[in-house]
């Protein structure tokens, strides 16, 4: 087992990037992958991290996820799941034949768009149709498998569809348990999750996810969810615009 971390001194900073993702996570509801991937592609491939953060982000998934499942809207989920399904699908076939710079590029890119998203603020207006879940779950499935991150999708999606506070965050925690379900799924059949480095490293990486989510009850209290989602878009226009650097250098 001391082969496998020899000359990986990176590895030990995984733990604490797989805390702070775990903070956005456990106030959000969402958005820990676009802390992590992006944070973890400095130090190592997309595809490993990927893989390492399936399995750190399905143990936040079941512990967020599963809260308060009574004030989910069904309705909503079960709209959302067949395309979540063909997305992953799509994503997991592109991610096996994709370079790594142009993955690098992408998931810049894609970091960089939801953090001026977030920043310009938009509000819920419950003015989005149902049939939008399809898009929403289509492209939560794909950018699930390609970037970690299928939130975001599900999350804009629903902030548009009237829920209360709870239903909100009850729905979108059924939505991305679903999401990392599929992915990690998809991951253990092309085999990216048979790295017995992905696992020795999680030996690590989960415990710090689940600290992360216990202290982010604390965090809540401290700081207002605005200021957080913010603060979070900052560190995301950095991230994003260092790999598509990279990718482009």
């Amino acid at each position: 087992m001391s082969e496998l971390l020899a000359g990986h001194w990176e590895l030990a900073l995984l733990p604490p990037i797989a805390f702070a993702g775990a903070l956005v996570f456990g106030v959000t509801g969402f958005g820990a992958a676009l802390i992590t991937i992006p944070l973890a592609t400095h130090f190592v491939p997309l595809e490993f991290a990927l893989a390492l953060f399936a399995v750190s982000d399905l143990s936040m998934g079941l512990r967020v996820g599963l809260e308060n499942p009574r004030k989910a809207v069904r309705a909503e989920w079960i709209r959302l799941v067949p395309t979540i399904v063909v997305g992953t699908a799509l994503g997991v076939t592109v991610l096996v034949n994709l370079p790594r710079q142009a993955g690098m590029l992408a998931l810049g890119c894609f970091v960089v768009v939801y953090a001026l998203y977030s920043l310009a603020g938009r509000e819920a207006t419950g003015s989005v149709g149902k049939s939008w879940a399809w898009v929403a779950g289509l492209a939560g499935g794909i950018t699930s498998t390609l970037f970690g991150a299928g939130g975001p999708p599900y999350a804009i999606y629903l902030s548009q569809r009237g829920l209360s506070k709870e239903q909100f965050r009850a729905t979108l925690g059924f939505a991305v348990l679903t999401s990392i379900s599929l992915r990690v799924t998809a991951f253990l059949v092309t085999g990216l999750l048979l790295d017995l480095r992905v696992w020795v490293t999680l030996l690590a990486v989960v415990p710090a996810a689940l600290l992360g989510i216990a202290a982010a009850r604390r965090v809540f209290l401290r700081i207002s969810r605005a200021a957080l989602v913010r603060a979070v878009a900052v560190v995301l226009l950095a991230t994003g615009g260092s790999l598509i650097a990279r990718a482009l250098g």
